[in-house]
């Protein structure tokens, strides 16, 4: 079925699975641009559905929506974005995502020993920090989110 043009913001929320509500954040966001019909009713392109699917990949991942911003202010105004232009994208936050990846496997990996033990052994345990050593690598469980000791 082609995708016609001018979607309505309800065609637009029935088509992303979004309130028509969150469609307007992320346009106020400067996520989303609609056009204006000559009513003044927005009028969204069939683009719009996958930068909206996007935008709820990147904060499922745990970007911000400024980072989400940030990436998708190098996709074309004017034209649907092509494989090429998301291609682009995918490459800007890869490093984040690969981050975010391994200090995920790193808590799966820790925690499982500490928590699942049920002892809490301060001589074992990831979380011990003697003598508050982790604080020159930054505030928080640094053991846990940083690869650095």
């Amino acid at each position: 079925m082609p995708m016609k043009r001018g979607l309505s913001i309800g065609d637009l929320a029935v088509r992303t699975g979004l309130s028509v509500s969150a469609i307007r954040f992320y346009e106020k966001k400067g996520l989303i641009r609609p056009d204006r019909n000559a009513g003044n009713q927005r009028r969204y392109e069939g683009s719009d559905i996958r930068r909206l699917s996007f935008i709820l990949i990147a904060q499922q991942i745990g970007l911000t929506i400024e980072q989400i911003k940030e990436v998708m202010a190098s996709l074309p105004e004017g034209r649907t974005p092509t494989k090429a232009d998301w291609t682009k994208i995918s490459r800007r936050f890869r490093a984040t995502l690969d981050e975010r990846i391994a200090m995920m496997q790193r808590m799966r990996d820790n925690l499982d020993g500490c928590i699942g033990c049920g002892c809490l052994s301060l001589k074992v345990c990831q979380l011990y920090n003697p003598e508050d050593k982790a604080y020159r690598l930054g505030v928080g469980p640094r053991y846990i989110i940083s690869d650095e000791r």
